[in-house]
């Protein structure tokens, strides 16, 4: 009981004081997961207890972000417009995976190749609410906050089917079991179909009820969640993935509706922040001192190297040919911050592959996240002004940085 006092008081404070933070080194990430693990160490809270609402929290989270990330990317003004997120979820994403796989194979010793791949995965995809700082700077230019979130609410989607591929490839691998080839078909397939399905019927329903009153803002809230929730479920029940499900649903939902539901907007910077910080408690509840326990010195290595090296040089190729400056290239390669995505990721595949490998996988996941939190956190506000005066200094026209930088919709930059 003391332990959930604590709990609410900790939420109740920081919400009181959040909008300062913003500009500070300290981030809600780094909050919850330190509050986390001391109440944990401390006792104050019952780690069973953490643990089993931890993996149901951890999906309606990630079924959640997916769809609603999704729903607000403009697919035709990305195709269009927006070059830099394209080429670094295009480009940049398989090659973090590319590299963080050949990082893997020189420092993760007696893993089979098929594992670290996997492993690669799961560290690839980027979380824009580690480095909350910057997509937040009015002082930045909006073509590249926008870059960096659009990057962030798509790459974790696209990353999840080689999640689920080298998942299903690790287990037959090491069970010398053939089966994982129509699992993981019907998954990476079936998924998509239940979800567009779901996405473009209820896009057009939200449209025909808006055009005759027969809803409101208050409800269409409730209806969005509804059909992200109905991807899930509807491609489970046909052996698809619902993950998949969701974030593809949000995709087609959002192409139908184009900026006609303020929820989806709003949900992720309001009562979707009490979704993200109860996961991050739970994580450093739940996970994060266990995980620290078992952080071996290659593990710490491949950590390094994956935000250090791996992220930055993906990127830095990934942008080669575009107008992107030399600043601005470093400036993404380093904000690339691992954050839910990642432990769901770890969290999802830990019952398909082999007990022990699942747990290595998981602490790996885990300390990348918290270390993540604490030097994207620590640096995202300082290098965020830093970069924006040299920006503002520089000889280059500030069109070299702010060109087609059109918001999209729901875009409060």
């Amino acid at each position: 009981m003391t332990g959930f006092l604590a709990i609410c008081m900790l939420t109740a404070g920081y919400a009181m004081i959040a909008k300062r933070l913003e500009t500070t080194i300290l981030t809600a990430p780094m909050v919850f997961l330190g509050a986390g693990a001391v109440l944990s160490v401390t006792g104050m809270v019952d780690h069973a207890t953490s643990e089993r609402l931890l993996h149901p929290l951890a999906e309606i989270t990630l079924v959640v972000l997916l769809f609603l990330d999704a729903a607000q990317v403009d697919l035709r003004a990305l195709r269009q417009r927006h070059v830099w997120p394209l080429r670094m979820l295009l480009i940049g994403l398989p090659l973090t995976i590319v590299f963080g796989s050949l990082a893997g194979f020189l420092l993760l010793s007696g893993w089979t190749p098929v594992a670290v791949i996997l492993a690669a995965a799961i560290l690839a995809p980027t979380d824009a609410a580690l480095g909350q700082a910057v997509v937040s700077n009015p002082k930045l230019p909006v073509r590249l906050r926008r870059a960096l979130t659009v990057e962030s609410g798509l790459n974790d989607g696209l990353a999840l089917p080689a999640v689920l591929f080298f998942a299903g490839l690790t287990a037959a691998t090491m069970q010398s079991s053939g089966a994982w080839v129509l699992f993981a078909a019907k998954q990476i397939t079936l998924g998509p179909l239940a979800g567009a399905a779901i996405g473009a019927a209820g896009g057009w329903i939200l449209l025909r009820a808006k055009k005759y009153s027969t809803t409101a803002d208050i409800y269409e809230g409730v209806g969005a969640l509804a059909m992200a929730g109905a991807a899930y479920l509807s491609a489970t029940l046909i052996g698809g993935n619902g993950f998949i499900a969701a974030f593809v649903a949000g995709l087609f939902f959002g192409a139908m509706i184009k900026g006609a539901c303020k929820f989806v907007y709003e949900f992720t910077e309001s009562e979707g922040q009490l979704l993200v910080w109860a996961s991050f408690l739970l994580l450093g509840i739940a996970l994060v001192p266990e995980a620290v326990a078992h952080l071996t010195w290659p593990m710490f290595g491949l950590i390094l190297v994956s935000l250090f090296i791996v992220r930055p040089l993906a990127i830095w190729l990934s942008l080669a040919g575009t107008d992107a400056p030399f600043l601005t290239r470093l400036f993404f390669g380093w904000f690339g911050p691992r954050g839910l995505a990642t432990a769901l990721f770890a969290l999802l595949v830990i019952d398909e592959v082999p007990h022990a490998l699942g747990e290595t996988i998981l602490h790996l996941a885990v300390n990348t996240v918290w270390i993540s939190a604490l030097l994207h956190g620590i640096t995202a506000a300082p290098l965020s002004n830093w970069y924006a005066g040299r920006i503002a200094v520089s000889d280059a026209p500030s069109s070299e940085v702010d060109r087609n930088a059109a918001p999209l919709p729901g875009d409060k930059a």
